[in-house]
């Protein structure tokens, strides 16, 4: 993707944050996104098929920044589970517009989804931190359904308390409360 299209793709992306700030995923349009984002129909159709695929994409650009360890707004580290599950809060912070418009619309299946698919695969790494007495696939299943909705709870709550005191909440509910 040259610099152009990558700057149409951003203002896309943009707009459709800003609208989801303001209103429900299933109430925004594409002439909304558009007209937000400054861009012609054919200009937005040429990045994405539908409005759903912007949100897949949407997910995917946060849940890779999330999960590929770009470096995150606290000067924790994420070496450990409780670090990693703090950096994944603070940029969940972060976006926190995107998240609670996703989290409240119809879509939120879709979102948590995609969420639990990423959430699976880094607590694999975690695995011998955990006392195996289930199959491995359920303990996964488990972990990252229950931390996506520890995500739902604390977006309830304003995203407080501070994502380091929710990650230990998680972890001393699993029984980890020494990590």
């Amino acid at each position: 993707m040259d610099r152009r299209q990558q700057k149409t793709r951003q203002a896309i992306f943009l707009a459709f944050s800003r609208l989801l700030a303001r209103q429900r995923y299933d109430r925004i349009t594409v002439g909304q996104i558009i007209d937000e984002a400054n861009v012609g129909r054919s200009t937005f159709y040429a990045h994405f098929e539908t409005k759903d695929m912007l949100l897949k994409a949407l997910c995917e650009d946060l849940f890779d920044h999330i999960f590929e360890g770009d470096p995150c707004a606290w000067d924790g580290t994420d070496e450990d589970l409780r670090g990693k599950l703090a950096h994944t809060l603070w940029h969940l912070r972060g976006s926190r517009s995107d998240v609670k418009g996703i989290l409240t619309s119809d879509s939120a299946e879709l979102f948590l989804d995609y969420l639990r698919q990423n959430l699976t695969q880094m607590f694999r790494q975690y695995l011998p931190e955990f006392p195996l007495r289930v199959p491995e696939d359920y303990l996964l299943h488990h972990l990252a359904g229950s931390f996506a909705e520890t995500i739902r709870w604390w977006l309830r709550r304003d995203m407080n308390p501070e994502p380091e005191v929710v990650a230990g909440y998680f972890l001393a509910a699993h029984g980890l409360s020494a990590l």
